[in-house]
This record gives structure tokens, sequence and C-alpha cells, in this order.
């Protein structure tokens, strides 16, 4: 007698939902840092940004869709003077924002404004332990005003925030140090994968993290599961126990991005016209392109391992991360560029430099920038 062998969870995913379970919006592109890896070259807004209106009539589709809750970013989300607007038409059709922030402008009074607000997350974005070694990715002041919008947090009985890390080859020594950080603020640490998206194409060789690394990373996180990671490392679990989480590329499945001017794309880090699915001006709205794009139903279709079939971990690492792969120029049949056993590197060697794809976008600010000051 056969038994029938049901599909997993990851397996129904992988199909694609009606409605992504993690939306990631970015309201602007406009931005008061520069950080050397910001996925979207955010810097400077964009003239055909989303107006409020349109951004409200979105957030009405989401509600519709039963969308639980939206991933706000930037750019700096908190420099759209409609910000709160859009924040509070949300939570009023029940769909909860975490947005994103540097924390240059997360003052008392905005910080007040968000503790009386329900089914709303903030997460503070930190690259380093210390000044030297954040403000080195991410600007001069810009570890102090982070650290000052976490004071103002805590002071406004704010409760558990995030707080959002980026490893990277500096900042991986510091590990402990930013769950110590997490700790004092009664915040929960956040760490996420560095892709060389954006201006992280043209820093990422300086900053990914090393072989050892990855190593070492993977072990403190199976020894710190309620550390949340989002999927970010699922290439890692090809070394052995599987890390929490689905373990799978989500982009065009479970995931997708919202652009500033409303273009669709596969996933948060590949802004590319490669992986643009529509437009939510277009006809139908968002909801058409999530469930009709090409694009999206292409990225559902069962896909092969290629030049991954022959290795014994495909299961537990799914070849790793589309965005890795495409903008370190490997195919997306390829390995990951930081498999875990080399294969990757061996990849990249074959692929110039010049050829590997830039991002499509650029709103790099022309001037320097200074932080201003928040009390």
């Amino acid at each position: 007698m056969s038994v029938e062998t049901q599909p997993t969870l990851r397996d129904r995913f992988k199909l694609g939902l009606q409605a992504p379970i993690c939306l990631t919006w970015e309201l602007t592109y406009a931005c008061n840092l520069a950080c050397i890896h910001c996925l979207s070259s955010s810097g400077r807004r964009d003239p055909n940004e989303l107006s409020t209106a349109e951004a409200l009539a979105l957030i009405d589709e989401m509600a519709e869709l039963k969308i639980f809750y939206v991933n706000v970013g930037g750019g700096e989300p908190l420099v759209r003077q409609d910000f709160f607007e859009l924040l509070d038409h949300a939570v009023d059709r029940g769909v909860g924002v975490k947005f994103s922030t540097n924390g240059t402008r997360l003052d008392k009074v905005r910080a007040k404004r968000l503790a009386e607000t329900e089914y709303v997350d903030v997460q503070i974005s930190v690259d380093g332990a210390d000044a030297a070694t954040n403000d080195a990715v991410r600007g001069t002041g810009s570890f102090a005003a982070a650290t000052r919008a976490m004071d103002n947090l805590a002071e406004a009985n704010f409760g558990e925030f995030k707080i959002s890390v980026v490893m990277t080859r500096q900042n991986i020594p510091q590990i402990e140090q930013f769950q110590d950080l997490a700790d004092r603020y009664g915040a929960q640490l956040r760490l996420t994968r560095l892709r060389p998206s954006g201006r992280g194409v043209d820093t990422w060789d300086q900053l990914h993290p090393t072989a050892v690394q990855q190593r070492e990373l993977y072990a403190w996180l199976l020894d710190h599961p309620n550390v949340l990671t989002g999927d970010s490392f699922f290439h890692l679990s090809a070394l052995g126990e599987s890390l929490d989480g689905l373990n799978l590329c989500g982009a065009g499945r479970v995931v997708c991005l919202i652009d500033p001017v409303g273009d669709v794309y596969a996933c948060p880090f590949v802004i590319h016209d490669e992986f643009k699915a529509g437009n939510v001006r277009d006809g139908g709205g968002f909801t058409s392109v999530w469930r009709d794009s090409e694009l999206f139903t292409s990225l559902r279709e069962p896909s092969s391992a290629g030049a991954c079939a022959s290795c014994g971990s495909y299961d537990a690492c799914q070849g790793g991360c589309m965005a890795a792969k495409f903008f370190t120029g490997i195919p997306l049949d390829g390995p990951d560029p930081e498999c875990v056993f080399g294969h990757g590197e061996t990849a990249m060697a074959s692929v110039p430099v010049s050829l590997r794809p830039g991002p499509a976008v650029d709103h790099s600010s022309r001037v320097p920038l200074r932080l201003t000051s928040s009390a």
C-alpha cells in the first residue's frame, strides 16, 4: 500500500500565495544618509514618487488582499511629510506596519507618537556596535543618532523595538556586543545578510564576510534561536542543521518589493529591470501584478538544481540567494556566491567584474550629506 507524501509548507510556498507574506514597501528614495551598502542607492527623492492619495489607495488594496503587515523602508521613511498619515491609515485598515529607520529623525515627539500607536513596529538600523565601525558604513554621526533614537523610544515606553544589523566582515566580531546592545534596551536583535545590491554592488567585495566568519555566524545563530534573521542566511543551512525559517528564496512567491514610484520587484534585493514585474499604477493595481505577472508566474514554476544538482546539500540551501547570484554575475541556476563549500567563489572567478550587472536605479545624492540633530 503506497503512502502519499504530503507537501511541506516550503513546497506550498514555492508555488506562490494569493498575497505575499512579506511585502516590502519603500516609501521614498530620499535619505539623509549615504550608506555604502544601500540596496536601493537612496539619497535623492524621485519626482515620480507615489502621491499621498496613491499611497492611501495602495494601503486599501493591501487591506483587501488581507496582507497582515507591510515592511516599510526607503530611503528614510520619516523624510516623507505624510508618513504618519499613511501609518494611521494602515493601522485603521488592519494592516500592521514594521518600518525601518536610521533614527536621525526619530526625536522625542515622534517616539511618543509611535508609542501611542497600535500595530506598529520600529526597527533601528546600525551596522557597528561602536561609532567607528558603524560610521565607516553609514556616515559620521550616524551611530550617535541611532542610539539617541533608541533612547527616545525607551523613554517613551515604546516597548520591544528591533535593532537591525547587516552582517559584514567588519562587524561580525562584534556580534556579542550587538546582543548586549539589544539586551540593554530590552530590544530584539535582527541580523540580515549583506547583498551585492544597489551601492552594495561596488562594496560587496570589501564588506562581505569571509568563509570562516560565515561558519562562525552559523554556529552563533544556532545557539541564539531567538535572534531574527528573516531567512537571510538559508545558504548556511548546507553546513548541517537547518536554521529556523522556510530556508528558501521567496522572491515572487511569498515576498516582493514595491518601490517609491510603484514599480514591483521580485524581492527588495533585485531592483533591476530583469526582475520588475509591473507597476501598481497599471490596470489591476498591485493585485494584478502579484497574481498575474509573467515574471512572478515563472518564478513559481518548479526549478532545477542546475549546477548544484550534484551537491548533496541542495535540499538544505536550495542553491542560495537569487539576488546575490545575479549581481555577482553567476547564473540563477548556479551556486550562491557565498556557498559554504566554495563553489560560488569558483563560479565568480569565471565572470569578469566588468560583466557583473549594475543597479538599475541610482538616487545617490550628488552633494555631501549632513545629519539633522534630534532631541
